[in-house]
């Protein structure tokens, strides 16, 4: 009986072709106006698994870049994507799309608060709110771990749950974590491309 063949591998999804500036604008505003309690679960699905703009990777790679500059990280995201398909006008329309409608709808908001905010209900909606955000947030952390895991990158899980244990934990200041962490993490990516097979 001859042996049974493997399983072929399934291909990778192939990327979408570049995004123009105007659908940059509405895909960020999409993104945006959905991401109650926060935008980075939404901006994750929209680009990586919807419009297959990214990959896991490159998103990974991306917010990781921004979470190190100053400013809100899906702000710095949004510039930094726009500006790889469409220069400084994909740039300044990825950050309109994301900060603009929501300014207006946030303005609102305020107002209302300001005037029925002493409510209880109110009150307990908000918290309901919160702890939904919570959840998004944990959901988008597991969903950035899983190219990690699928490499099986010992030494980025390694670093990664170091610099959860000094700021999460051990509650270290946080930039005097990075200025360790970023060296030493840049330090072991060289080394491992150099000793990485042609």
């Amino acid at each position: 009986m001859p042996p049974a063949e493997a399983a072929p591998a399934l291909p990778k999804p192939a990327k979408s072709p570049a995004p123009g500036v105007l659908t940059l604008f509405f895909a960020f505003a999409r993104m945006s106006l959905a991401g109650f309690g926060g935008v980075l679960a939404f901006a994750r699905r929209g680009l990586v698994d919807e419009r297959r703009w990214m990959t896991s990777d490159e998103f990974n790679e991306a917010f990781a870049l921004c979470h190190f500059l100053p400013g809100p990280n899906i702000v710095n995201l949004s510039v930094v994507f726009g500006s790889r398909f469409g220069g400084f006008a994909g740039a300044a329309a990825a950050f309109a799309g994301l900060v603009g409608p929501p300014m207006v709808l946030v303005t609102a908001l305020a107002v209302l608060y300001a005037r029925f905010g002493q409510f209880e209900l109110l009150r307990h909606i908000l918290a309901g709110v919160s702890c939904a955000a919570a959840g998004l947030l944990i959901a988008v952390v597991m969903r950035m771990l899983r190219p990690l895991l699928e490499r099986r990158d010992l030494t980025g899980l390694i670093l990664m749950v170091a610099v959860f244990a000094a700021i999460g934990l051990m509650r270290w200041p946080l930039q005097a974590v990075l200025l360790v962490a970023v060296p030493v993490s840049l330090g072991i990516t060289f080394l491992m491309r150099r000793k990485a097979p042609a």
